[in-house]
C-alpha cells in the first residue's frame, strides 16, 4: 500500500470492505477529504477518572472499577462541565497490518472547549489506533466550559487513516493575531462563565452574546486569565495543498502560561483560493494556566505539521461549502454571530 494519509475515496473503500465496522454504514456526510467523523453511540459512562486500559486489557474490562453510573442517551443526555464521560462509538475497526489511525476533536468540538480523546482496547496512549487493530472505539468526553446536550449519532471526533510511517514534509509556525484594522475591532472572544446548555446538533441555534464576551486589544496585547477559555485567530493565512494534510501541534512546552486546545486536522484544500479559501486563518482555542500571562501580537503559539496524502481527494475541503473555509476569527457553527 502506498504510504500517506488516505483520501475520501479510499475511506469509502474501507467502509465497503468492512475495515470500518458499523451496524449502520457511515453516511457520506461523515467522510471528509482526509478523515471520517465518528458517531456517538447510545449510552455514556460517567467515570471517576480518565484511564487507559493498557496492554492485554479491553476498555470493557476496566469499566466496572471506574464507572460511577450509566447514562441512557437515546432521548438526549446532558454531559456536564467538570465531569468525565466515556461513550462507545458506533464505528469500530478491523485494520489490516499496514494501516493505522489517529484521532482528533472536530474543529467545532475544540471551539466549544469540549475535551475529547479516542481510546481503543489495550491502548497505552490516547488518540492512536495501532496498525492491525480489530475492535471497538470509545471517546472520552470532558466538557470544560459549557455543558452539552448530545444524542446518538452526534459527531465530536474524527479519525484519519495512515498507511506506512508518519512522514513530516514541512512545518509552519502559527502566531497570534491581536490587531484589527482599527482599535475597536474584535480580536477574540472569552467564554462567559455559567452560560446555558449547548446542543451539539444545534447549528446556529445559540446566541453568541449569551456565551461569549468580545475582546479588543488596541495596543496589540492581551492578558490571559488563569482558567479562562479564549477563541483567537492566527496572524498568518493558512493554505493546505491539495496533495497534503496538516495537523496543529504545540510549538514548545516552554512558551508560557497557556495552552491551546489544538482541535485538529486540516484537510487538503483548506485555505486554497480555488476552493474559496483565500485568507483562511487558523482559529486557536486558548486556555490560561496557573498565572496571568501577557500575549503580544505576532507571538508564536503553535505549528502546523504537513504530511503527504496517499492520493488527492476526490472532493477537496470547501469544494461543497464549509462553515470554516475562508474564515477569519470565527466561533463554532453552533453560534449565530
Amino acid at each position: 500500500m502506498k504510504p500517506g494519509i488516505l483520501a475520501k475515496q479510499a475511506i469509502k473503500g474501507l467502509i465497503e470492505r468492512q475495515i470500518i465496522v458499523a451496524s449502520r454504514a457511515p453516511a457520506d456526510s461523515q467522510i471528509q477529504p482526509a478523515s471520517l467523523d465518528l458517531r456517538l453511540g447510545h449510552k455514556a459512562y460517567r467515570l471517576r477518572a480518565s484511564f487507559l486500559p493498557g496492554s492485554g486489557r479491553t476498555v470493557a474490562d476496566c469499566l466496572p472499577d471506574i464507572t460511577m453510573h450509566e447514562v441512557d442517551m437515546r432521548d438526549g443526555a446532558v454531559l456536564e462541565t467538570g465531569c468525565v464521560y466515556l461513550v462507545p462509538l458506533q464505528e469500530g475497526l478491523a485494520l489490516p497490518p499496514d494501516l493505522a489511525a489517529a484521532a482528533n476533536p472536530k474543529s467545532s468540538t475544540g471551539r466549544l472547549d469540549v475535551f475529547t480523546r479516542v481510546i481503543c482496547d489495550a491502548a497505552d496512549e490516547f488518540e492512536a489506533v495501532p496498525a492491525g487493530y480489530k475492535g471497538p472505539l470509545y471517546v472520552e468526553i470532558a466538557p470544560r466550559t459549557f455543558s452539552i446536550l448530545v444524542k446518538p449519532g452526534d459527531q465530536l471526533v474524527q479519525l484519519r487513516f495512515r498507511a506506512g510511517a508518519h512522514q513530516t514534509l514541512s512545518t509552519q509556525t502559527v502566531s497570534i493575531n491581536l490587531k484589527g484594522a482599527g482599535p475597536e475591532d474584535i480580536i477574540g472572544y472569552r467564554a462567559r462563565r455559567h452560560s446555558g446548555l449547548v446542543t451539539v446538533s444545534g447549528v446556529g441555534a445559540h446566541k453568541a452574546r449569551d456565551y461569549w464576551e468580545p475582546l479588543r486589544a488596541p495596543d496589540g496585547q492581551l492578558i490571559l486569565d488563569p482558567g479562562e477559555f479564549y477563541i483567537l485567530a492566527s496572524k498568518e493565512a493558512v493554505e493546505i495543498p491539495t496533495d497534503q494534510a496538516a495537523e496543529m501541534a504545540p510549538i514548545a512546552t516552554e512558551i508560557g502560561e497557556f495552552r491551546a486546545h489544538y482541535a485538529g486536522f486540516f484537510d487538503p484544500g483548506f485555505g486554497v483560493s480555488a476552493m474559496g479559501g483565500t485568507g483562511s486563518r487558523a482559529v486557536l482555542e486558548v486556555r490560561g494556566r496557573d498565572v496571568p500571562f501577557l500575549l503580544r501580537h505576532g507571538q508564536p503559539v503553535a505549528k502546523l505539521v504537513f504530511e503527504p496524502m496517499q492520493e488527492t481527494p476526490e472532493v477537496l475541503y470547501g469544494q461543497n461549502g464549509s462553515h470554516y473555509q475562508a474564515q477569519g476569527l470565527r466561533l463554532s457553527k453552533h453560534f449565530a454571530e
